[in-house]
């Protein structure tokens, strides 16, 4: 369980650090828009991503 867990958070973090290696310009953008949302549009986001992960593991 633990190295399960430690493999899963290596992987988000890798998955998380692409998009600034990569294209660090389109990800400074999409930031900028980000911090301009309202509360509950970030919340909104958050949640989506929490369904759609959990939906990944459901489907996995």
């Amino acid at each position: 369980m633990k190295s399960t867990l430690l493999a899963a958070f290596g992987l988000m973090l890798i998955i998380e650090g692409l998009l600034p290696l990569l294209l660090p310009q389109v990800w400074r953008d999409t930031f900028k828009r980000m911090i301009t949302f309202k509360d509950g549009q970030l919340r909104f986001m958050g949640l989506m991503s929490v369904v759609g992960g959990l939906l990944l593991l459901w489907l996995g």
